[in-house]
């Protein structure tokens, strides 16, 4: 089964949300080799699955 760049970049994120810097720097490196429709939905997948977190004000994603 072949993965996608954007669900890599979701299991990093995921894997790495204990750690707010850590998240934002995961964060950035997807941004970079996302297309941005796939950095839009990767944004809404973070504000659906990180709601009321700190790594949200860490990357400051509008909520």
């Amino acid at each position: 089964m072949s993965t996608t760049m954007l669900e890599y970049a979701k299991t990093i994120l995921e894997k790495v949300s204990f750690d707010v810097k850590l998240f934002k720097k995961e964060f950035e490196k997807a941004v970079k080799m996302l297309m941005p429709d796939e950095v839009n939905e990767l944004i809404q997948w973070i504000k659906s699955n990180f709601a009321g977190q700190p790594v949200l004000e860490a990357i400051e994603i509008d909520k």
